[in-house]
């Protein structure tokens, strides 16, 4: 990336991130008392015509062949799904479904970085099938092992706390890609330097939604930090997210969130 377009792409970021934090609670935010929207795959954001869109029976994923790595990956999550019921595999294989190349192991090999997942296995553990399929590479993507293994993991356990608290939750994760990103590997996976999830509570009396955007590096921070409005996540990666809701509340829900109507303690669920 040129320097001024990584610096304008920087200030871009920042912007949002600190827009969103300022935006946490504003006069709308207590209007956002909405009964629960009953919409089909309302998880999927606005697909992009220029990504092939790849349904699995656990979670659906927008592949960008250009990057070698996905989009998005969305699914809905219940607190039924987070009991294990199977354990972890660890066997990464090559998605079926992927029509253009997909990564190979061999990539990873030696690179430094860890097979991160965007939809966590520990999500997907109420069955073979989706435990399988949260091992395909196109759901894997090139991070820091400090960043998977530390706040990554971290967000994730608290996603699944959020699951159980709420009953359900709808959840999207990506990875936010611009040109001249690092690669590695003989297939060009490329490396992203930041990492999503936005999250949509959708259970009632009300619905709320949050979002993060975390760089792929190692962090001691609360989570808290990294919290941003859903529109914040919609600026930096061009996505529209949960579009399918009602336009009052696609306005209200993304443009605002409260970190106090949403509870912060994790409950580890690691598959044994």
């Amino acid at each position: 990336m040129q320097k001024c377009g990584f610096i304008f792409y920087l200030f871009m970021l920042v912007a949002a991130v600190s827009v969103a934090q300022h935006e946490t609670k504003g006069s709308d935010s207590r209007k956002v008392n909405f009964l629960p929207a009953r919409i089909y795959h309302l998880e999927l954001p606005k697909p992009n015509p220029h990504s092939q869109i790849i349904h699995h029976k656990g979670y659906t994923l927008s592949y960008n062949s250009t990057y070698n790595v996905a989009d998005w990956v969305a699914y809905e999550l219940t607190a039924e799904e987070t009991i294990p019921v199977v354990k972890r595999e660890n066997h990464f294989v090559p998605d079926p479904l992927l029509k253009s190349g997909s990564a190979s192991n061999n990539d990873y090999k030696g690179s430094g970085y860890d097979r991160g997942h965007l939809a966590p296995s520990a999500d997907m553990c109420y069955s073979y099938e989706t435990m399988e399929e949260s091992f395909y590479l196109s759901n894997i993507t090139p991070q820091v092992p400090s960043f998977n293994r530390g706040i990554w993991n971290k967000l994730e356990d608290q996603v699944r706390q959020w699951a159980i608290d709420d009953k359900a939750v709808y959840v999207v994760t990506g990875t936010i890609l611009v040109k001249e990103l690092p690669t590695i590997g003989y297939d060009r996976i490329t490396v992203p330097e930041y990492f999503y999830k936005v999250i949509l509570d959708c259970a009632g009396p009300g619905i709320k939604g949050i979002g993060f955007i975390i760089p792929n590096q190692g962090s001691q921070e609360a989570l808290q930090h990294y919290a941003v409005t859903i529109d914040s996540v919609e600026k930096v990666t061009s996505i529209d997210f949960f579009y399918q809701l009602p336009e009052d509340q696609h306005r209200i829900i993304e443009k605002t969130v409260d970190l106090s109507k949403w509870s912060w303690t994790t409950t580890k669920n690691h598959i044994p």
